[in-house]
């Protein structure tokens, strides 16, 4: 079940409005996480770029079909789990992480009452933009705005 918020300003009265993430995060509390998630979208980047630059993806699935599913060596298994045990960790701590390549990262956050997102681009020195839940970068703004 998730979890929900009032909104007061509805028409009707008090309504019940559904929210995305059960955590949410202050811009405090997401500049003190940085050098953590910052290391795990590296680590996971990284790994992902091994994989590409190998050609794991549609190698291996040719390589597993004409060896019975042959073990893919340890680099490729190595780079598999740190791509998976990082975005699990983030998914955990319920950050998004929207353009790996990128290091783009959504905080979930509550903004004058409702659900938004702080943006977090990787190598910003801190987190400085939010946007809504449905206009996504393109809608990224200043928090002191």
């Amino acid at each position: 079940m998730l979890p929900f918020t009032v909104d007061a300003a509805h028409p009707r009265g008090i309504k019940l409005v559904e929210m995305l993430h059960r955590r949410h995060w202050t811009p405090e509390q997401a500049n003190e996480l940085l050098p953590i998630v910052g290391a795990t979208v590296r680590r996971v980047r990284d790994a992902r770029r091994r994989l590409a630059d190998e050609g794991f993806d549609t190698e291996f699935s040719e390589r597993a079909e004409a060896s019975g599913g042959g073990w893919p060596g340890r680099e490729h298994a190595e780079a598999s789990v740190e791509i998976a045990l990082g975005l699990a960790c983030l998914d955990r701590l319920d950050i998004v992480v929207r353009d790996l390549e990128r290091g783009l990262v959504d905080f979930p956050a509550m903004r004058d009452g409702r659900e938004v997102y702080l943006c977090w681009l990787l190598d910003e020195p801190a987190v400085g933009h939010w946007h809504g839940i449905e206009t996504g970068f393109a809608g990224r703004r200043p928090l002191e705005a």
